[in-house]
């Protein structure tokens, strides 16, 4: 006879419940679990989707993610003419929020050299970018379809590829343009700002009446071609013919050609430490929250069942069983609360992590790793109900006390 099967049967409804009750707690924290884990992926995932060893930037900054950066575009030639550098190209970045019906979408807009580095690293649906304007790739969690038409800046922008899980480090769905289409989205300025730009320039030039006018008139178009110059990129990035030429490399270009540079992996540290370092902490402290909400409602549970059923303990001591008998028997209902309760929180959170607004990445590790905390913390929180059984009185079932 198991006693502990028998036991639950007598209060089938309240232990079922209670385990449907843990289950969505722990669901909670098997979806902390996998959004910590998402947040990590996301947060390199253009580094690691991007094949190449070394990322050039602005000089004395940190980007182009963490920090913002600007740089010509055409630097890309004399990093490709560092020896050691197979083939360079630029890129830019930038958040763009474009109102989508009722709601306002956030995209990761990537611009890229065509036939360079950066692009859509696959394209599940539609094609890649074959022409130089106005054709776009947006990842599936945007929403968009093939045959989509976004605006982005000045211009309509047709959707011609899908692609599926290219995130920004942030989150939001990524989209690839040209670069020549996103330093226009990015750098250009609009008809009313180019006017109002020429005439601040023309006036001050203006002002200059000891110049020779034909000088002066040269001046002021070098001036406004040099304001008007929307060829820049946030980042030179370069393959090599030997990535563990990388120091050597990197060294080189900050010497000779003034720009900082970090290799991929210094990348993803500064991505993982300084753009996401708090919301990982906060995650971790939440989640060990929960986990020890989790232990101490299972502890409640099973002291309450033990209160429940104190004098049908005392007559199991009375016909002599053994201490082993009644500890094996609350051992094995808390032990039974949490395995159902953690199948519970599984079986949700399968069923449902697609539908969360961050990306979910669940792990075979983590969850083995949480059963087994899971498995610890039902037999700490069965020593309470333990204890008391141990110290009920035999004559108690003779009293009715």
């Amino acid at each position: 006879m198991n006693l502990a099967i028998r036991d639950i049967r007598r209060h089938k409804t309240r232990f079922l419940l209670t385990c449907v009750g843990l289950g969505l707690l722990l669901t909670v924290v098997m979806a902390m679990s996998g959004i910590y884990r998402g947040l990590i992926g996301d947060a390199t995932k253009v580094v690691e989707a991007t094949p190449a060893q070394i990322w050039v930037v602005q000089k004395d900054t940190r980007g182009p993610f963490a920090e913002s950066s600007r740089l010509p575009e055409d630097i890309e030639h004399s990093i490709a003419a560092v020896e050691g550098v197979r083939r360079a190209s630029p890129l830019s970045f930038q958040y763009v929020q474009i109102p989508r019906g009722d709601k306002a979408i956030r995209l990761f807009l990537v611009g890229y050299k065509l036939g360079g580095i950066g692009g859509p690293s696959v394209v599940v649906d539609g094609r890649a970018i074959t022409k130089k304007h106005y054709e776009i790739v947006v990842d599936r969690k945007s929403g968009y379809a093939v045959g989509d038409t976004i605006h982005l800046g000045l211009e309509d922008y047709t959707v011609v590829g899908i692609t599926q899980g290219m995130t920004s480090p942030s989150g939001d769905p990524a989209a690839f343009v040209s670069l020549a289409d996103a330093q226009v989205i990015q750098f250009q300025l609009d008809n009313e700002a180019i006017r109002n730009n020429r005439e601040r320039v023309v006036s001050t030039y203006a002002q200059l009446a000891s110049v020779n006018p034909f000088m002066r008139d040269r001046a002021t178009k070098q001036a406004l071609t040099a304001a008007e110059n929307p060829h820049f990129a946030n980042a030179v990035v370069a393959e090599l013919d030997d990535p563990s030429m990388a120091p050597e490399v990197a060294s080189y270009i900050r010497r000779w050609n003034h720009y900082q540079v970090f290799s991929a992996d210094q990348q993803r540290e500064i991505l993982l430490k300084g753009f996401i370092e708090k919301s990982q902490k906060q995650l971790w402290m939440f989640r060990t929250i929960l986990v020890i909400v989790s232990g101490v409602i299972i502890a409640l549970i099973i002291y309450t069942l033990t209160m429940d059923k104190l004098r049908e303990i005392a007559t199991l001591k009375i016909i002599g069983a053994a201490d082993r008998t009644i500890v094996s028997m609350i051992l094995q209902q808390s032990l039974l609360l949490g395995l159902i309760g953690f199948a519970v929180g599984y079986g949700l959170i399968r069923r449902t992590y697609m539908m969360y607004p961050r990306t979910v990445t669940l792990q075979p590790l983590d969850m083995f790793v949480l059963f087994g905390v899971v498995v610890v913390i039902c037999v700490l929180a069965s020593i309470l109900g333990i204890w008391r059984a141990l110290k009920v009185d035999p004559g108690a079932a003779l009293s009715g006390g």
